[in-house]
């Protein structure tokens, strides 16, 4: 009688309709998934943020990313750098990626 059972369970029909890719539809999902949720929204950002930094003129105000409030003294193009005027003659040179905001 056990025999039989094993017979019938080697003989039963698989997984029809989509064969190999009814294994990976459920993976495809989840990366489509994932690409507008995370990583989409986090290109979108970062290529804003490149465009702010691009922008940096002198004059502006900018927050950097330690907190320091300041106002742009200097920009030099193709550098990565900007000198800052902190407070009252305090210049200090930081670096353009280290801008959290710009407050014009």
């Amino acid at each position: 009688m056990d025999w039989y059972f094993i017979y019938l369970l080697q003989n039963a029909p698989g997984p029809s309709g989509l064969g190999g890719l009814g294994f990976f539809l459920p993976l495809i999902l989840i990366f489509v998934v994932f690409y507008f949720l995370i990583i989409r929204p986090q290109q979108k950002r970062e290529k804003k943020r490149k465009a702010m930094i691009e922008a940096i003129r002198k004059g502006d105000r900018v927050v950097t990313a330690g907190g320091i409030h300041g106002k742009v003294h200097q920009v030099e193009d193709g550098a990565t750098s900007v000198l800052l005027d902190v407070d009252g003659g305090v210049k200090l040179r930081i670096e353009k990626q280290s801008i959290a905001s710009v407050k014009e």
